[in-house]
């Protein structure tokens, strides 16, 4: 099992590579799958703001990519010390590729300031399960 000290180093390398000219607000995220598989991503914005994307975006689209379905731990580092927690998009993202017990982190370089379940994240969410 990857220690969560391992996935914030990795976030945080993530958000140092971010591009983030015009909020200012670089973001890395980094996760393991079920698999123990651990993919990172970075938020990239562009002039027009709707085509950016955000580093948990980015992260499980890389997870898609190598073959992964399915989150078991993920992490969010900010650029402050606040808790950066995934916008309402990314948390839609999350819930489709996270089970019930998946744990989400907003840390800093330092460590985990909250943690979270998808439950938690998106009270009575729309999944999978209400297309059926």
């Amino acid at each position: 099992m990857t220690d969560i000290s391992e996935l914030i180093r990795l976030a945080t390398e993530a958000r140092d590579a971010a591009y983030a000219p015009y909020s200012n607000h670089p973001v890395g995220a980094a996760l393991i799958t079920d698999a123990g598989d651990i993919f990172t991503g970075c938020n990239v914005e562009n002039a027009a703001y709707p085509l950016g994307s955000c580093a948990e975006q980015s992260a499980i689209a890389a997870m898609v990519l190598g073959g992964g379905r399915t989150i078991r731990e993920l992490v969010v580092v900010g650029p402050t010390d606040a808790p950066c927690t995934p916008c309402g998009g990314c948390r839609q993202r999350i819930r489709e590729f996270a089970g019930p017990d998946t744990l989400v982190h907003a840390c800093n370089e330092r460590g985990v300031l909250l943690t979270m379940t998808p439950g938690e994240l998106l009270p009575v969410s729309f999944g999978p399960e209400n297309l059926k």
